[in-house]
This record gives C-alpha cells, sequence and structure tokens, in this order.
C-alpha cells in the first residue's frame, strides 16, 4: 500500500482525507489577517465524513465515512470554534472494536456473506445539518437525524421530531420558509416501488403534517425544491438494480443503474395539503443539488439546477474516497421553467457553462439575484482535483465573480451569512483546506466582493477535511 507522500500522481487535498481527523474542544480561534466583521454574529456549522478507515481498512465511498460537525460561534468576545465527531450508535462501537462493522452506501459489511442481511446500514450522519431553536440535527439520507447540543456539538441522540416512529428516513436537504419558519423535507423508504415521504415541520421541527406517494422502482433522490405554494421533486432516471444487492454480491452504489430512457419524472405537491398536483416527465439528467426555485409573475415554477448529463458523478465521488480521481463528471447550472398544474417542462436552458457544484443562495423559495458555488480553479483538470474556489453568479449581468484561494487550497461549500443591518448584503463563510501548510482556516468574504480577499481569515488548531453541507445559525 502506497502511503500520500510515496505517490506522486495525488493531489494536495488527499493529504487531507488519508488519516482520519482530529476533534478539538471549544477553542479561541486566532485571526491571521483582518478582523471579524462587526455585524457577523451567530454560527457557522459544517458536516462532513472526518474518518474514511479504521484499522488499516478504507471505506468504498466518501459518503461512507463518519460525520464530524464544525461549529464556529462568532460573538462580541471573538470567535470559538469546536469539531466533534458524530456519536452515532455504529461510530461508538466501531470505535471499541477498532475495526469495521458495519456496510454503508459504497460498501457491504465486512465478513460472511449473510452479514450483508443481517447488519443493518450504519447511519453515518455525515450530510448536513439543520439548526433548531433548541438543538442541532446531523443529517444523513437514509435513517433519522441525530440531535447534538447547539454549543458543545454533544451528541444527544436519535430524534424522531415526532413524526419519524415508524423509522421513516429524514433526509438531508430540508427547506425552511424564510417568511413564517415552516421546514419541508423528504425520505425514501425502499421497497420493489419506492415510498417517497414528505415532511411539514413547524419551526422547532416537530413534524406536523405527512404524505406519501409510490415513486417507479427505488430512485435515487437527494433534493428538491421549494418554490412559492409548491414542492417539486425532479427524480433522475437512476434506479436501483435489487438483485446483486439482496444476494451480498454488490453494494448499493454499485447497484444503482444510470437508464436514461425512463427520463427525469416532475412531481409537484401542494406544499399547503401536500398533496400531487402534477405528474410530469422530461429529457435525462442527474442532479444532486438545486440553487433555487420561485413561482415568476405568470405562475411558472422556475428552477435552477447544478446539471449533470449522466450519473459519472457517482464514480468520481466513490474515488474521493481513495485521494486519486480519474472520472470526467462535469456539472453546469441550468434553468427549468415548469408550469406546475400539469408539471410540463416548457423550457430548460443552461445559464453557466463553468464546472460548479454546492449552490447556494441568500433565501430559498424567492428570486435571488446572485448564486453562490464552488467551482475548479481555471486551468484546473477537474477530473483529478475537488473544487478549489468559490464564485458567485449575476443572474441579471451573467458573470462570475470568483475567489480564487491559490494553489492547492480547497474551500468548502460557500455558506451565506446575513447581515442584519443590511438586508441586500453579507458575508460568505467557508473553511479552508490548504494542503501547503496542511492546516485548515476559516475565512470570511464580503457577499458583494468575492473577488477581493478575504476580510477575516481565522486559524483552526487541527485539520478539517472537506465536507457536504453547514448552515448559518443568527445570533
Amino acid at each position: 500500500m502506497h502511503t500520500i507522500s510515496e505517490t506522486s500522481t495525488k493531489k494536495a487535498w488527499a493529504k487531507v482525507i488519508a488519516q482520519p481527523a482530529t476533534e478539538f474542544p471549544a477553542t479561541k480561534l486566532p485571526i491571521l489577517s483582518g478582523e471579524i466583521p462587526d455585524g457577523l454574529r451567530g454560527t457557522l456549522y459544517r458536516n462532513g465524513p472526518a474518518s474514511l478507515e479504521r484499522g488499516g481498512i478504507r471505506v468504498g465511498h466518501w459518503f461512507d465515512g463518519d460525520g464530524a460537525i464544525l461549529a464556529v460561534h462568532f460573538t462580541e468576545a471573538g470567535a470559538t470554534g469546536v469539531y466533534r465527531y458524530v456519536q452515532t450508535d455504529g461510530y461508538k462501537q466501531e470505535a471499541a472494536a477498532g475495526q469495521l462493522l458495519y456496510g454503508n452506501y459504497g460498501m457491504t459489511a465486512p465478513g460472511a456473506i449473510w452479514n450483508q442481511w443481517f447488519k443493518p446500514i450504519k447511519n453515518v450522519a455525515n450530510t448536513s445539518v439543520l439548526a433548531l431553536p433548541d438543538k442541532l440535527l446531523a443529517l444523513w439520507e437514509g435513517g433519522k437525524p441525530y440531535a447534538l447540543d447547539l454549543e458543545t456539538l454533544k451528541t444527544w441522540g436519535q430524534d424522531d421530531l415526532e413524526g419519524l416512529k415508524e423509522n421513516l428516513p429524514y433526509s438531508a436537504h430540508p427547506k425552511r420558509d424564510p417568511l413564517n419558519g415552516n421546514i419541508f423535507n423528504f425520505g425514501i423508504s425502499p421497497g420493489l416501488n419506492a415510498t417517497l415521504n414528505i415532511y411539514k415541520s413547524d419551526s422547532t421541527g416537530k413534524i406536523k403534517q405527512k404524505a406519501t406517494v409510490t415513486l417507479d422502482g427505488v430512485p435515487l433522490v437527494h433534493d428538491f425544491v421549494l418554490a412559492g405554494q409548491y414542492l417539486v421533486f425532479f427524480v433522475p432516471p437512476v434506479r436501483l438494480n435489487p438483485l446483486p444487492l439482496l444476494v451480498g454480491l454488490s453494494n448499493y452504489s454499485d447497484s444503482l443503474e444510470w437508464q436514461p430512457s425512463k427520463g427525469t419524472q416532475v412531481l409537484v405537491f401542494d406544499r399547503e395539503t401536500l398533496s400531487l398536483v402534477s405528474r410530469g416527465e422530461t429529457e435525462p439528467w442527474y442532479q444532486w443539488h438545486f440553487a433555487n426555485s420561485y413561482v415568476d409573475a405568470s405562475g411558472a415554477v422556475i428552477v435552477d439546477i447544478v446539471r449533470y448529463e449522466d450519473f459519472k458523478t457517482n464514480q468520481y465521488l466513490k474515488e474521493v474516497a481513495t485521494g486519486e480521481t480519474h472520472t470526467p463528471a462535469k456539472s453546469t447550472l441550468w434553468q427549468v421553467h415548469l408550469d406546475p398544474a400539469v408539471g410540463k417542462v416548457t423550457a430548460i436552458k443552461e445559464i453557466l457553462d463553468r464546472h460548479c457544484e454546492f449552490p447556494i443562495v441568500p433565501q430559498v423559495g424567492q428570486t435571488s439575484r446572485h448564486t453562490y458555488l464552488s467551482v475548479h480553479r481555471q486551468g484546473a483538470d477537474s477530473s483529478k482535483e475537488i473544487f478549489g474556489a468559490i464564485a458567485r453568479f449575476d443572474h441579471h449581468t451573467e458573470t462570475l465573480a470568483t475567489a480564487d484561494l491559490g494553489e492547492n487550497r480547497y474551500p468548502t461549500e460557500p455558506i451565506y451569512a446575513p447581515d442584519p443591518q443590511n438586508p441586500d448584503n453579507g458575508w460568505i463563510v467557508t473553511v479552508i483546506y490548504d494542503g501547503n501548510s496542511d492546516t485548515s482556516e476559516v475565512w470570511v468574504f464580503e457577499s458583494d466582493r468575492l473577488d477581493e480577499p478575504p476580510v477575516c481569515r481565522l486559524g483552526l488548531p487541527s485539520v478539517v477535511p472537506m465536507g457536504f453541507h453547514g448552515t448559518w445559525k443568527p445570533a
């Protein structure tokens, strides 16, 4: 087995995932440059896979790593950071055993083939976070959320939000209405034909309403959109082939098949009743994430999507866990116009021909002039690198302002923190891994000056690997 240093073809980002990340307790963060803006008060929370091996054995996919949460609290006294693994049941059992015990998205359970049948998949709680008034939820696709303390990140345990008692899963991309605080989310229950479960919660996260609809086969649905009075799902043509999975010959990820002849299915729901308004179908594509969606003056639903032409992105993300990628999987920003009454796509076009991901807008469900994205540096080989810059796309001028962080520096998703004194602007907060010095930092940018140097850089006491999603909770 080669180490990172021995394998010259590996990029600088590979160092950060070579070893499990190290937790740190509440620590005052040093200011490396600039100063913390006066109005920046609240907490940045970030989630992601922080351990991709145990007992010398690597996991099978980037999605399989144990989740760890970074919290950076911004107060009058400065910034304090804390970083802790989510103490899931599976994490605690594997830590005690010193070895991997469970299967997951991209791996089967170690040992005899019957282990695949009798051992449940481990909830790794590694994908996103939802900050509620009294707790933080660590989210994952296939199970219940784990609740944590907002300040200390102590894990309290699984949370059913008073509505997941039937073992229903709670997905990683909830949508919060900025006007009334209601929260919408979903979960997929497997079966011969999967069930889409839709949830409506109050601002505390308590589930008040549920609905279900049967899907075609078992698709992979990662995200959805809130647009005015609608919830909209675009179901891509990826389907699970259950046979190799059931007999233990393959893992979940490798049993997913790209079936473009099925097209992309469109499901539109009423946000108040959660009833199905319409079904439709359009051309095939794959998406992990939506940037935004809203209803325009004509009543059409406008959806911005980070779109892939196929499902090769899954193979690329599998390779990330090895520290060396080679599969090209370009995604660009597209806009879809949808007639919600009949589920018909009336127009679709690419609006940004630049490889991008992790789109963020200041408020979902409403028109937004700007979309913030992770992008590659100019000239980077996207099949071998991960995202090395963040950018702001201006929908009015169709221009892109890019924050180039320098060679061998890798940002996480650009999180928008609003300025309470200036509703038109705020800050972009991101966590940077610097492969030159093997350190991690928190960088703060003015949201309207992303192509200028950060207004503040904070040092972190240990390396925090690139992860998936985060959120900002105002003070």
